[in-house]
C-alpha cells in the first residue's frame, strides 16, 4: 500500500489498534478503505437500481422543498470533496509533494456524490417516495466517517495546533452534510401525481412508507394502536394494494395456465397423429353390444385416453411462471439471512476466549457485545423481509386459485359437474388453496435447510474435529424416523379428509332436510350416523396425535442427542481432548441452529406432499371439459327462424348414451312454441340443448339474439327481491312495475315484510314455490331478451295464477308477444292458443304442428289430449311438472309396444295409457339423471310468509338472514376454562406439571455441562469423565421421555375435548327449532361443523403444544441468565414491560383481523355454491362476467383483512426480536463487566441461552395470539351449542299411552301462532273440532296460513296462544318425538337422503322387510324396486337425484304407509308430479288411510270435493268451514275458487 499512501502514512499498525486501551485507525486506512466502502456500494448497486426504476415507473413527483434541499446538499458535498481535490493540486503547485491517496479519494467521493444527487432526481421522476439504496449509502458514509471524526479530534487535542487546517475544516463540513442528508433521507416525499393513493379513500400506508418504516414495518403501527383502542371493524381496513387484487392476479395465472394447456394439446395432437391413422381393432366395439361403427372422434378420444398420461398440462408450471419471480426475491433475502446466522456463534467463541484472557482491554468485550447485537438485529430485519415476500406470494396464489376455480366452475360440462359434489368443489377453494398458501411460506426451507446444515457442520468440524461425525450419524439416523412419521401422518390425513368430507356431506344433507327430519322425528338415527363417522375420524386423529408425540420427542431430543454423542466421543477418543467452555457452548449454539432446519425439512416435505395432492385435485378440476361455447350458434341471421335445431343429437356426458336424437325443430321469429310429452321424454333436455348445456354429438343448433331462461326449479339468489328480478340490469321503474303486474307479484309484495327490498334467504327459502317461480319469470321478462326458454314455469303456481300469467305474459296477447317463446308445459288448456306444438316421445320429436293440424292427424297427440280431456277437464292447468325426469332414457322396446297399442286398440286405450304411464315411472329411474340444479333446493322450500304483515314496516328491519357476528374484544378467560374443562381439569394440571419437569431436566443438563467445562479451566485436565458423561446423558434422556409423555397426555386431552365439543354442537343443532334454520344460512352452520371443528381437531392441539413448549423455554432462559448474572434482573423489568405492551397491541389487533378475515371468508364460499347451482341460469343470461366480478370483489374483501394480518406478524416479529436481541446484548455486557467474578462456563451458558431466546419469545407471542385466534373456534362452537333448543323430545312423566292416538280427534282452541318472536301472527284465534276419521281439505290463497296449520300440529311452530288437543292429550305437554312419531305427513317437497332406499323408508329399522315391501306395493313402487338389482339396498344419491321426482313423491308415500298412524297430513305437491302419480297417491290415501283423520292442503280443488269438510283460511283466520256442497251453495270464498277451477257454475 506504500504507493498509495507513501512511506509516512502506514496502512495498519497493530499496537495502535488492537492492543491499545484507546484504539485508533491509521490515516491511510481511514482515507482508503473507510472512504471507499460506501462509494463501492453505491456504484455497485446503482445499475440494478436504475434498471428496476425504469421497469417500475410510478409517475413523477412534484419538486418539493425537501427534494430541493437534498439536491443542494448533494451538490455541496460534491463541492466540498472537490475542494479537497483542488487543494491537493494547489499543494503540488506550491511544491509540496502529495501522495496519490489525496487525489484518488476526493475524486472518487466527488463522483459518488454527483451520482447520489442524480439518483435523488431520477427517483423523483420515477415516483419513489423514499429510497432504500440512498439511505444505506448515507448511513454507511456516516458510520465510516465517525472514525476519522474521532481520530481527528484526538490528534488535534494531542497537538498544539491543527495541521492541514483546510482538510480539517472541509472534513467537518463533509461530515455535517452527510448527517443532514441521512436525516433528510428518513423523510418521505409526497406521493406521485395521479396515483391510486391520491384517489383511494383509505390507502394502505405501505405504498407511501419510507425506507426505515418499511424495513421495521413501522407503517403498521397506526393500525395496531387503533386496534388496541377499540376493536377493528371492516371500515378501518386499508384498501388492498393493486398488485395483490384479483384483477391483477387471476389473469396472470390463467394466462400461464392457458399456455400450458395449449402446449399440452399440441403435444397430444402430435403424438396421437401416428396412432390415429389406423384405429386398433380392439377399440371398434367398445360400447358393449352397441353400434359397431365408431365416429372418428370416439376413436380419437379412446386413443388419447390410452396415452393421456404424458400430455397433462402442468398446473405447477403455470404457478411457477406466474409467481416464481417475486418469490425469488424473498429467497435471496433468505440466503443472506442464513449466512448471517453463523456470525453469532463465532462472536460467542471470541467472547468466551475474551473472558479467559486476563489482560485483554475491556473495549473488546463491549465491541463483541455490540457486534452480537447488531448482527442479530440485521438478521431480524432480513428474515422478516423474506417472510413478507413469501407470505404475499402465498396470498396471491390463493387469490389466483380461487379466481381460477370460480371461473372454471361456471363453464364445466354437466358430466364434469357430476363427478364432484358442490361440497368437494368448495373444498378445493377452501382447503386446497389454503394448503398452497401455507406451503409457500416455508418453501424456501427446501434449499435453505440443507445449506444451514452444511454450514453448521463445517463450523462444528473446526470446533470439535472428526467427533462431529458421531453427532451427524445420530442426525442421519433420525431422518428416516422423521420421514416415516411424516409419511404415516400423511396417510392418516388423507384418511381423515375422507371421513371429514363424508361427515360434512351428511351434515349438509341433514341441514338441508332438517325440516323433514323433524317432521318424521328421525333426528336420532341421523345423529348416530354422524357420530359413527366422527368416531372413525377421531380414531385416525388419535393415531396422528401419537405419531405427533413421537416426532415432538425426536424434535426436542435431537440436538441434545447429537451434542451428547459428539461430546462423549470427543472426550473419550483422546486423552488430550479437553472439553472447555469455548468448545462446548459454541458447539451447543451451532447445534441449536441445526435444530430448526432439521425439524423443518420433514415438515416442509410433508407439506409439499399435501400440496401435491391438492395440486392434483385442482389440476384435474381445472382440466375438466368445458362446455363448448360454439355448440349453439348465436350469430346466425340468415334464416327467418330465430331458433332452429337440425338433426340434433345430444347427451349429458360424452360417455352416456344420447338423450335426444334426430331433433329437428324450427321456431319462426316471434312465435310461441309449446313442447309437450309424457314425463321423461326429454322436454327439459331440449331446453338445455338450446342453452348449450348439453354435449352436442351432431347437428346444428342456432339461437338468434339474447336468451332468457326460466328453469323448472327456480334459482333464487341470496339478495333482495328487486335485485333478483333486475339481475344486473338497470332499474327502470315503469318497466319494473309492468313486469311485477304481468307476473302477478304485486299482491305478494304487499305481504312481504320489506316489499321488494325484502332480502331473500339462500335458495329463496322465504318465498313459496309459486313465488319463486314467478320471480324467476319476472327476471326473464325484465331482461328483455329476444328468445325466451320457459321450462314448465306454470306448474308451481295455482290455477288462477297460471291463467293470469299465461294471458298477461306468455300467451298471444301477453307482454312477450312478438318475442320467440318456447314453453314446456303440461297445461292442456293453453295449447289451443299457441302457434305450434312439438310432441316429444323418448327423446325425439314425434309430431310438430299447430293445435288443429295435430288434432286432424289423429296421432299420439290427439290421443294424449283425448285422455287428458276425459279425466281432467278440471285440472288441466294445475299443471304437472316433470322436474328431472327428462334426463331419463329408457330401453326402446318398453315404450314402443305400448305406443302402438295406444293407436290401434281404441277400447283398451285408457288401460294402456295407465299402464304406459306406470311403466314410464317405473322405468324412468333406471337411467341415471344427472342434473345438479335441484339438489340443494328441495329441503328448503319452507313456504314461509310472514303473511299477516299488512302494515309495511320500515324496510331496514327486515333482514331475514342476520349478519354473522364476529365477537369483539378479548377472548373471555371463560372460553379457556371451557376448553380446559373439556380436556379435563385434572389432566390439564398434569400436563402443565409435566412441561415444568421437562424444562427443569433440560436446564439441569446444561448447568451440568457448564460445571463439566469448568473442570478444564481449573487444572487443564479431565476429571472423572464417565461420571460427567453419564449424568449429562441421564438428564437429557429424562427430558426426552418427559417430552413424549407430556405430548401424549396433551394429545389425549385434546381429542377428548374435540369429541365432547362436536357432540354438544351436533346434539344442540338437532334440538334447535326450525325458525333458527330459516334465519341462518346453511353455509354458516356447516362452517361451524367443518372449519371450526377442524380447528379444534387439528390446529388447536398443535398451538397448545407449541405455546406450552415456547413458554417454558423462555422461562428457563430467564432463570439461567439471572442465576449466572443476577444484575440482569434489572434489565428484565423494562424489557418485560415493552414485551407485554407489544404483545397486547399485537394480540388485540391480530385477533380482530383474524375474526374479520373468517367472517369475510364465508361469503366467498356461499356465493360460490350458489353460483354452481345456478350456473345454467347465469350462463343463459350471459351474466358470467358479472358473477366473476362479484366473486373477485368478495375475495379481495377477504384478502383486505388477511393482508394486515400477515403484516401484523412481521411487525410483531421485528419488535419482539429486538427485545430478544437486547437480552443478548445485556447478557453479553454483564458477562463483560462481571468478567472477574464469572467463570467461562457460566458466560457460555448464559449467552448461548440468550441467543436462542429470541426465537421462543417471538413464537410465544405468536402462539398466545394463535391460541386466542384458535380458541375462537371453541367460542363459536360453544355459541352454536347453546342456542335455544326446542321442547324436549321425550317428557318422561307425560308420555302418552303407546297406542295413542286411538280415534284421531283433533281440536284447536283459540289457537294463534307466529313464525318467530317479533313477527305478526300467522294464524289468529283458530277454533275448530275434527272428529276421528274425518277428511279435511284446507284451502286458501297463497300465504293464508295453510302450511302453518300443519306445522302447528307437529309443533314446528309453538303456539303463541291457545292449544291443540289430540284425543284428549294436549300436544304442548308431551315430548316432541312422542308427538311427531304418532303423526304422519307427506310433505310437499319429497326429500330423500343419500343412503339405501331401506334407510330412507325406515331409518330405525323398526319394520320387517315384509312390511317394507308391502308399503312399496301400496305406493306402486314395488315393480320399480324389484327390477333393481340391489332391491331395498338401492343406493339413493344426494337428494335422491337418481329417482325421478314422481318416484320420490311415491317414496314419501311409502314412508307414510309404513308408519300408518291415525292422523295423516298431506301437504299436496302442487308440482313435480304428473296427474297419473297424483291419482295414485290420492287413491292410495282413500283406500289405505280410510279410517284415519286426513288433513289435505289442497291446491287442486277437485281432490277434496269428496272430503267430509273443507276449511277455508283467509289471512290466518277461519273464513269458512263446512262440507264442500254447503260451501258452494253459500257462494263465499270457496265458491269463487271452485268457479275459477271450473268446478262450479
Amino acid at each position: 500500500m506504500d504507493w498509495l499512501c507513501g512511506p509516512e502514512l502506514q496502512f495498519w499498525i497493530t499496537n495502535e489498534t488492537f492492543h491499545a486501551d484507546q484504539p485508533d485507525l491509521p490515516e491511510c486506512f481511514q482515507l482508503s478503505v473507510l472512504s471507499w466502502l460506501p462509494c463501492i456500494f453505491l456504484w455497485a448497486a446503482s445499475p440494478f437500481y436504475l434498471f428496476y426504476l425504469k421497469k417500475n415507473n410510478k409517475g413523477y413527483i412534484m419538486m418539493s422543498i425537501l427534494n430541493r434541499v437534498k439536491t443542494v446538499f448533494g451538490l455541496l458535498l460534491w463541492i466540498v470533496c472537490w475542494t479537497d481535490l483542488f487543494y491537493a493540486f494547489h499543494q503540488i503547485r506550491q511544491g509540496h509533494g502529495q501522495v496519490p491517496i489525496y487525489f484518488i479519494t476526493p475524486l472518487v467521493l466527488g463522483m459518488t456524490m454527483l451520482l447520489a444527487t442524480f439518483l435523488i432526481q431520477y427517483e423523483r421522476l420515477h415516483g419513489v417516495q423514499s429510497s432504500g439504496v440512498l439511505f444505506i449509502f448515507w448511513f454507511l458514509s456516516v458510520v465510516c466517517a465517525i472514525v476519522p471524526f474521532r481520530s481527528k479530534i484526538l490528534k488535534a487535542s494531542n497537538q498544539s495546533e491543527v495541521p492541514d487546517k483546510l482538510r480539517f475544516i472541509t472534513f467537518y463540513f463533509y461530515f455535517g452534510l452527510l448527517v443532514f442528508e441521512l436525516i433528510l433521507c428518513c423523510f418521505n416525499e409526497k406521493p406521485p401525481l395521479y396515483c391510486d393513493v391520491v384517489t383511494d379513500p383509505n390507502p394502505c400506508p405501505e405504498t407511501t412508507a419510507g425506507f426505515l418504516s418499511t424495513v421495521t414495518f413501522w407503517w403498521f403501527t397506526s393500525l395496531a394502536i387503533k386496534g388496541y383502542k377499540m376493536p377493528l371493524e371492516a371500515k378501518d381496513l386499508w384498501s388492498l394494494n393493486q398488485r395483490d387484487s384479483s384483477k391483477v392476479m387471476v389473469p396472470r395465472l390463467l394466462k400461464e395456465w392457458d399456455k400450458e394447456q395449449a402446449k399440452a394439446r399440441s403435444e397430444a395432437i402430435q403424438s396421437s397423429q401416428a396412432t390415429y391413422a389406423k384405429p386398433p381393432p380392439s377399440t371398434t366395439n367398445h360400447t358393449a353390444g352397441g353400434p359397431t361403427e365408431n365416429s372418428p372422434e370416439e376413436v380419437e378420444v379412446l386413443l388419447s385416453n390410452q396415452k393421456a398420461a404424458p400430455h397433462q398440462p402442468s398446473f405447477l408450471h403455470a404457478l411457477i411462471k406466474a409467481f416464481g419471480p417475486y418469490f425469488l426475491i424473498g429467497s435471496a433475502f433468505k440466503l443472506l439471512q442464513d449466512v448471517i446466522t453463523f456470525v453469532n456463534p463465532q462472536l460467542l467463541r471470541m467472547l468466551i476466549s475474551f473472558t479467559k484472557q486476563e489482560k485483554a482491554p475491556y473495549w473488546w468485550g463491549y465491541a463483541l457485545a455490540i457486534l452480537m447485537f447488531l448482527t442479530a438485529l440485521l438478521q431480524t430485519l432480513i428474515l422478516h423481509r423474506h417472510f413478507q415476500y413469501c407470505f404475499i406470494t402465498g396470498m396471491n396464489v390463493r387469490t389466483a386459485l380461487i379466481g381460477a376455480i370460480y371461473r372454471k366452475a361456471l363453464v364445466i360440462t354437466n358430466a364434469a359437474k357430476r363427478s364432484s359434489t358442490v361440497g368437494e368443489i368448495v373444498n378445493l377453494m377452501s382447503v386446497d388453496a389454503q394448503r398452497f398458501m401455507d406451503l409457500t411460506t416455508f418453501l424456501n426451507m427446501l434449499w435453505s435447510a440443507p445449506l444451514q446444515i452444511m454450514l453448521a457442520l463445517y463450523f462444528l468440524w473446526q470446533n470439535l474435529g472428526p467427533s462431529v461425525l458421531a453427532g451427524v450419524a445420530v442426525m442421519v439416523m433420525l431422518i428416516p424416523l422423521n420421514a416415516f412419521i411424516a409419511m404415516k401422518t400423511r396417510a392418516y390425513q388423507v384418511e381423515q379428509m375422507q371421513y371429514k368430507d363424508e361427515r360434512i356431506k351428511l351434515m349438509n344433507e341433514i341441514l338441508n332436510g332438517i325440516k323433514v327430519l323433524k317432521l318424521y322425528a328421525w333426528e336420532n338415527s341421523f345423529k348416530d350416523r354422524v357420530l359413527a363417522i366422527r368416531q372413525k375420524e377421531l380414531n385416525v386423529l388419535r393415531k396422528t396425535a401419537y405419531l405427533g408425540a413421537l416426532s415432538t420427542m425426536a424434535w426436542t431430543s435431537a440436538p441434545f442427542l447429537v451434542a451428547l454423542t459428539s461430546f462423549a466421543v470427543f472426550v473419550t477418543v483422546d486423552e488430550k481432548n479437553i472439553l472447555d467452555a469455548e468448545k462446548a457452548f459454541v458447539s451447543l449454539s451451532l447445534f441449536n441452529i441445526l435444530r430448526f432446519p432439521l425439524n423443518m425439512l420433514p415438515q416442509v416435505i410433508s407439506g409439499l406432499v399435501q400440496a401435491s395432492v391438492s395440486l392434483k385435485r385442482i389440476q384435474s378440476f381445472l382440466s375438466h371439459d368445458e362446455l363448448d361455447p360454439n355448440s349453439v350458434d348465436r350469430k346466425n341471421s340468415s334464416t327467418e327462424f330465430s331458433v332452429s335445431v337440425v338433426n340434433g343429437k345430444f347427451t349429458w356426458g360424452k360417455e352416456d348414451p344420447p338423450v335426444l336424437h334426430n331433433m329437428n325443430v324450427m321456431v319462426p321469429q316471434g312465435s310461441l312454441l309449446a313442447v309437450v310429452g309424457h314425463v321423461g321424454c326429454g322436454k327439459s333436455s331440449l331446453i338445455s340443448a338450446l342453452l348449450g348445456d348439453m354435449e352436442k354429438l351432431e347437428g346444428e343448433v342456432s339461437v338468434r339474439g339474447s336468451v332468457a331462461y326460466v328453469p323448472q326449479q327456480a334459482w333464487i339468489q341470496n339478495a333482495t327481491l328487486r335485485n333478483n328480478i333486475l339481475f344486473g340490469k338497470s332499474y327502470d321503474e315503469r318497466k319494473y312495475h309492468r313486469v311485477l303486474d304481468a307476473c302477478a307479484l304485486t299482491p305478494d309484495l304487499e305481504v312481504l315484510p320489506g316489499g321488494d327490498m325484502t332480502e331473500i334467504g339462500e335458495k329463496g327459502i322465504n318465498l313459496s314455490g309459486g313465488q319463486r317461480q314467478r320471480v324467476s319469470l319476472a327476471r326473464a321478462l325484465y331482461s328483455d331478451a329476444d328468445v325466451y326458454l320457459l321450462d314448465d314455469p306454470l306448474s308451481a303456481v295455482d290455477a288462477h295464477v297460471a291463467k293470469h300469467i299465461f294471458d298477461n305474459l306468455i300467451g298471444p296477447e301477453g307482454a312477450l308477444k312478438g318475442k320467440t317463446r318456447i314453453l314446456v308445459t303440461h297445461g292442456i288448456s293453453f295449447l289451443p292458443q299457441v302457434d305450434n306444438i312439438v310432441v316429444m316421445v323418448e327423446g325425439g320429436v314425434s309430431e310438430m304442428g299447430s293445435y288443429q293440424e295435430l288434432l286432424k292427424q289423429n296421432g299420439a297427440f290427439a290421443e294424449f289430449l283425448r285422455n287428458y280431456a276425459l279425466d281432467d277437464t278440471v285440472e288441466e292447468d294445475e299443471a304437472i311438472e316433470d322436474l328431472l325426469e327428462d334426463e331419463e332414457f329408457f330401453p326402446d322396446d318398453v315404450l314402443s309396444n305400448h305406443h302402438t297399442d295406444m293407436v290401434d286398440n281404441e277400447p283398451v286405450i285408457n288401460e294402456a295409457r295407465k299402464s304406459f304411464m306406470r311403466q314410464i315411472s317405473v322405468m324412468s329411474s333406471e337411467g341415471e339423471n344427472f342434473r345438479c340444479r335441484s339438489v340443494k333446493r328441495h329441503g328448503c322450500s319452507q313456504r314461509k310468509h310472514s303473511v299477516s304483515q299488512e302494515k309495511m314496516k320500515p324496510p331496514e328491519v327486515q333482514k331475514l338472514i342476520q349478519a354473522e357476528t364476529a365477537e369483539t374484544g378479548r377472548v373471555k378467560s371463560k372460553v379457556y376454562l371451557e376448553y380446559a374443562k373439556a380436556v379435563g381439569p385434572l389432566l390439564s394440571v398434569i400436563i402443565i406439571l409435566l412441561y415444568g419437569c421437562q424444562s427443569a431436566a433440560s436446564i439441569g443438563a446444561n448447568i451440568w455441562l457448564s460445571q463439566w467445562t469448568n473442570d478444564a479451566s481449573g487444572n487443564g485436565t479431565q476429571v472423572d469423565v464417565p461420571m460427567r458423561v453419564g449424568v449429562y446423558a441421564a438428564l437429557g434422556i429424562t427430558q426426552g421421555v418427559l417430552v413424549m409423555i407430556s405430548s401424549f397426555t396433551l394429545a389425549i386431552g385434546n381429542i377428548g375435548a374435540a369429541k365432547k365439543l362436536h357432540f354438544n354442537l351436533l346434539a344442540n343443532k338437532l334440538h334447535t327449532p326450525q325458525s333458527f334454520f330459516d334465519t341462518t344460512p346453511i353455509g354458516r352452520i356447516i362452517n361451524r361443523f367443518s372449519k371450526d371443528i377442524y380447528v379444534i381437531d387439528e390446529a388447536l392441539p398443535s398451538t397448545v403444544l407449541m405455546f406450552l413448549g415456547t413458554f417454558f423455554v423462555s422461562l428457563s432462559t430467564l432463570i439461567v441468565i439471572i442465576s449466572s448474572t443476577p444484575i440482569f434482573a434489572v434489565a428484565i423489568v423494562p424489557l418485560a414491560i415493552i414485551y407485554v405492551f407489544v404483545q397486547r397491541f399485537y394480540v388485540a389487533t391480530s385477533r380482530q383481523l383474524k375474526r374479520l378475515e373468517s367472517v369475510s371468508r364465508s361469503p366467498i364460499y356461499s356465493h360460490f355454491s350458489e353460483t354452481i347451482t345456478g350456473s345454467s341460469v347465469i350462463r343463459a343470461y350471459s351474466r358470467d362476467t358479472a358473477f366473476v366480478l362479484m366473486s373477485d370483489v368478495k375475495v379481495d374483501e377477504n384478502q383486505k383483512s388477511y393482508y394486515p394480518g400477515i403484516v401484523s406478524n412481521r411487525w410483531l416479529g421485528v419488535r419482539i426480536e429486538f427485545i430478544g436481541n437486547c437480552i443478548v446484548l445485556f447478557a453479553a455486557l454483564f458477562a463483560v463487566t462481571g468478567k472477574e467474578s464469572l467463570n467461562p462456563g457460566l458466560v457460555g451458558l448464559s449467552v448461548s441461552y440468550a441467543l436462542q431466546v429470541t426465537m421462543s419469545l417471538n413464537w410465544m407471542v405468536r402462539m398466545t395470539s394463535d391460541l386466542e385466534n384458535n380458541i375462537v373456534a371453541v367460542e363459536r362452537v360453544k355459541e352454536y351449542s347453546e342456542t335455544k333448543t326446542e321442547a324436549p323430545w321425550e317428557v318422561e312423566d307425560k308420555k302418552p299411552p303407546p297406542e295413542w292416538p286411538m280415534t284421531g280427534n283433533v281440536q284447536f282452541q283459540n289457537y294463534s301462532v307466529r313464525y318467530r318472536e317479533g313477527l305478526d301472527l300467522v294464524l289468529r284465534n283458530i277454533t275448530l273440532n275434527v272428529k276421528g276419521g274425518e277428511k279435511i281439505g284446507i284451502v286458501g290463497r297463497t300465504g293464508a296460513g295453510k302450511s302453518s296449520m300443519t306445522l302447528c300440529l307437529f309443533r314446528l311452530l309453538e303456539a303463541a296462544a291457545g292449544e291443540i288437543t289430540i284425543d284428549d292429550v294436549k300436544i304442548a305437554e308431551i315430548g316432541l318425538h312422542d308427538l311427531r312419531s304418532k303423526l304422519t305427513i307427506i310433505p310437499q317437497e319429497p326429500v330423500l337422503f343419500s343412503g339405501t332406499l331401506r334407510m330412507n323408508l325406515d331409518p330405525f329399522e323398526k319394520y320387517s322387510d315384509e312390511d317394507v315391501w308391502k308399503a312399496l306395493e301400496h305406493s306402486h313402487l314395488h315393480r320399480f324396486v324389484s327390477n333393481q338389482s340391489a332391491k331395498l339396498e338401492l343406493e339413493c344419491s344426494e337428494g335422491g337425484e337418481n329417482l325421478s321426482v314422481g318416484q320420490r313423491q311415491l317414496v314419501c308415500l311409502a314412508r307414510a304407509l309404513l308408519r300408518k298412524t291415525r292422523i295423516l297430513v298431506l301437504d299436496e305437491a302442487t308440482a313435480a308430479i304428473d296427474l297419473e302419480t297424483d291419482d295414485l297417491i290420492q287413491s292410495t290415501i282413500r283406500t289405505q288411510f280410510d279410517d284415519c283423520t286426513v288433513f289435505t292442503i289442497a291446491h287442486r280443488l277437485n281432490t277434496i270435493m269428496d272430503y267430509t269438510r273443507v276449511l277455508v283460511l283467509d289471512k290466518g283466520r277461519v273464513a269458512e268451514f263446512d262440507t264442500p256442497t254447503n260451501l258452494i251453495s253459500r257462494r263465499g270464498i270457496f265458491y269463487g275458487m271452485a268457479k275459477d277451477a271450473g268446478l262450479a257454475q
